[in-house]
């Protein structure tokens, strides 16, 4: 593990410094939001950082092989086809990064599925301004078809027929909640010694409502991470679709699990560096990535809320194989050199191994129809 010496980002440290110094104690969630979001400093807003690969702080399934996106493309084919072939159509992947699933998606249909390329609309929503301009020259070949624009700035009736993420709840920011003397108390950050700390304070009265509409039950000392962030997320997405799907891909638990497990009793919040976890995740703001578990029975409720229904919930990795993955591995092989077939299958073993990387995350689809 990293220790919490390290080095760390002088501007971000020293403004959310001062601001704890002038304001008080800030609420992790607020914290969070800027640790990751800050649009100087911000990780995920930072031009000089490499935040995927191997030689960044994690990896996902679309850089690591072409046959994650390939895959999805067909599925969404086939969506396209069960809702009737609506023409134009949209799908809106929200955290699309540099934009290496919606190549690989648009690619795919070009190649494959030329009815529903036809009359695509592909809406890029991505908050870091030097991920986005990756985005736009990496898609450049597909010209008017792709846009950007925010899920939050995109006016009705726009209507999406799916709305895609990948690895995009996890990273919003997040409430802390723990049980103390049989009252619950929120985990909120503050300064001492020029090191921020954890202190405990009154919850906040949206993360209250939460508690009680949810029945949040939590033993002596344990910790619990509130995500309002997903709620509102789901809410919007739900609010952009008339008749179609939304599409999550993340790792996550249900309720009764997130909170039953010993091993999660401080909670699901973790940084990593380098894919090292770090033993203390306020150490390095804007240096570091911050993720949380989610919990599938809160988006799943969400969901109702916004009147989609859950029809599939299942591991990535069975997803994947079910919808042919292999498949299409063994037709994109077929037409490559020997030595690139090989690289192409070792980069499928992620997927489909049963402790690949795809085996650690879920896939919820949730339709509403018309």
């Amino acid at each position: 593990m990293i220790g919490k010496n390290a080095v760390r980002t002088a501007g971000l440290t020293e403004r959310l410094r001062d601001q704890i110094k002038r304001e008080g104690p800030m609420s992790f969630r607020d914290w969070m939001q800027l640790a990751l979001y800050d649009p100087v400093d911000g990780y995920y807003c930072r031009a000089d950082r490499i935040r995927q690969g191997r030689t960044g702080d994690y990896r996902t399934a679309p850089e690591t092989t072409p046959l994650f996106a390939a895959t999805f493309a067909a599925y969404f084919a086939k969506l396209f086809a069960e809702l009737r072939s609506p023409a134009p159509w949209s799908i809106m992947e929200v955290g699309a990064g540099r934009g290496e699933f919606a190549q690989g998606v648009l690619t795919t249909l070009q190649t494959s599925h030329a009815r529903a390329f036809e009359t695509i609309r592909y809406v890029i929503d991505e908050i870091s301004d030097d991920a986005r301009a990756q985005a736009v020259r990496r898609l450049s070949e597909f010209g008017d078809r792709v846009t950007f624009q925010h899920l939050s700035e995109i006016p009705k009736p726009f209507a999406a027929e799916i709305i895609f993420s990948n690895k995009l709840i996890d990273a919003f920011p997040v409430h802390r909640v723990t049980m103390r003397s049989g009252t619950l108390r929120e985990l909120c950050v503050d300064v001492k010694e020029s090191e921020f700390i954890w202190v405990e304070g009154d919850p906040d009265a949206r993360v209250k409502d939460y508690c009680h509409r949810v029945d949040l039950k939590l033993v002596e000392g344990q910790v619990a991470e509130i995500n309002l962030d997903a709620e509102a997320y789901i809410s919007r997405a739900g609010s952009l679709i008339e008749d179609g799907f939304v599409i999550t891909v993340d790792y996550g638990a249900e309720r009764d699990e997130l909170l039953g497990a010993d091993h999660r009793r401080l909670g699901t919040l973790r940084a990593f560096h380098r894919h090292q976890l770090i033993d203390d995740e306020l150490s390095r703001p804007g240096e570091i990535d911050l993720t949380t578990t989610i919990d599938w029975t809160q988006i799943k409720a969400a969901g109702e809320r916004a009147q989609l229904k859950t029809v599939r919930h299942e591991r990535l990795d069975r997803f994947l194989l079910a919808e042919g993955l292999l498949d299409e591995l063994e037709v994109r092989a077929s037409k490559l050199p020997d030595a690139d077939a090989l690289r192409l299958r070792t980069s499928a073993r992620e997927l489909i191994m049963p402790h690949g990387l795809a085996a650690s995350f879920q896939v919820l689809v949730q339709r509403k129809e018309a």
